[in-house]
């Protein structure tokens, strides 16, 4: 039953305290269970009075949906009550706040940081893509961060969800009119691929600091993406390639031209083979032991080639852990390999030079060695710059021994 005033409403087996925000027919609340674990929870308190028929629906298929889904870039729904006069969602609790309100405190994202949030954001929709489920009210907003520091980013609000296979379409006008598909602003049929879009528009406004068309009033809006002009992306901060080529075939006004989800998820911005998750550490320590043993036996060209492959894989396995002794651990392996892969680059480059004195047959073997240097160098360098960040506690130092072991 509800207090007098502004108070929040009593809930069973928990304090309700700090309001965390306010929609059209809910309020969601801080709140601490009364058990001796003392867990912190958000309370989404839904009043019966506010409801009509198609609220409940939604609210009933966001109950039916968060019930029967676990992912770790999708919110938890942990329980849900009710009494007389409100229905409770008991949520996990995102201290870090939502997206909206992380970009705005930084005006802009840069690009790096963007695509890991790109990455877990792609990561939970392959997993409602596989299961046949369509957000549809994708936002910043609605975009949770799971803390302050090292945030994980959780899915959140099902409230227009539906399950949708990839053929199905629907009519009925759903979500925020700033991250609507064009399809559905213009109130013609649509599918899944509205998601996309939506994705689009709120990886421009991490990039640049606003939606692409941002607008005074509906009509505004909507006669902006009526137009037939392409959308133009800003030339500051300046985008890698990649970047500019997914954000351009995101933001497609016509859903058939649009980038379908199996080509998203393949993109090479989004990667989601190095996407941060719970195979990324043994995908890593099985080719570091590769590394290692090509390295004893004394081919530095394929011993670089596998420590720095391995790397593209320590990097997520670091943000996915969250023991913290078991995160220091791979810190420290991760400075070993670093150093000797450091060690193996100038030892393949020295003998490169010295293949080039040999003359024309040396050229050719160093043309296919170069086929691959970039993106292996780039490996090395983003592991080398992720562990600067980390500012690691006396772990990560340089190797000890001529070949490291895993």
């Amino acid at each position: 039953m509800a207090r007098a005033g502004c108070a929040p409403p009593r809930l069973d087996g928990f304090v309700l305290t700090e309001r965390l925000g306010t929609g059209t027919y809910a309020t969601v609340y801080k709140a601490y269970g009364k058990k001796d674990t003392r867990e912190v929870v958000a309370v989404k308190c839904v009043s019966k009075r506010s409801l009509n028929r198609a609220s409940v629906e939604n609210l009933l298929t966001e109950i039916e949906i968060l019930k029967t889904i676990r992912h770790p870039h999708v919110v938890e729904l942990k329980d849900f009550q009710w009494d007389s006069e409100h229905i409770y969602l008991i949520m996990e609790f995102c201290a870090g706040g939502d997206l909206s309100r992380f970009i705005r405190t930084r005006r802009l994202l840069p690009e790096k940081v963007a695509r890991v949030f790109l990455q877990q954001l792609a990561c939970a929709l392959k997993f409602l893509h596989d299961h046949n489920i369509s957000h549809l009210d994708l936002k910043p907003q609605n975009i949770l961060l799971s803390a302050p520091d090292n945030p994980q980013l959780k899915l959140a609000d099902f409230g227009f969800a539906q399950y949708m296979s990839p053929w199905d379409e629907q009519h009925v006008l759903r979500g925020s009119p700033l991250y609507m598909a064009p399809e559905m602003v213009c109130r013609q049929q649509y599918d899944a691929r509205v998601d996309l879009w939506s994705v689009g528009v709120i990886l421009y406004e991490a990039l640049f600091g606003r939606p692409p068309f941002a607008s005074r009033s509906f009509a505004e809006l909507e006669e902006k993406i009526r137009s037939d002009r392409a959308i133009e992306l800003p030339s500051r901060p300046p985008l890698s390639p990649d970047c500019r080529d997914l954000l351009q075939r995101l933001l497609e006004r016509d859903p058939r031209r649009r980038i379908s989800f199996q080509d998203f998820f393949a993109h090479p911005f989004v990667d989601m083979e190095h996407a941060p998750g719970p195979e990324s550490f043994p995908k890593a320590s099985e080719l570091v032991v590769e590394a290692v043993r090509k390295d004893q036996e004394g081919d530095a060209s394929a011993a670089l080639a596998l420590y720095c492959k391995a790397l593209e894989y320590f990097v997520p396995a670091l943000r996915y852990e969250s023991d913290p002794r078991r995160k220091e651990a791979i810190r420290a392996k991760v400075g070993q390999y670093i150093s000797r892969a450091e060690e193996l680059k100038a030892l393949v480059t020295s003998d490169s030079k010295n293949l080039l004195q040999q003359g024309s047959p040396a050229r050719e073997v160093l043309k296919e060695m170069a086929k691959d240097k970039p993106r292996l160098c780039a490996a090395l360098e983003v592991a080398a710059a992720a562990m600067a960040r980390q500012s690691l506690r006396g772990g990560g130092g340089s190797c000890s021994t001529p070949r490291c072991r895993p």
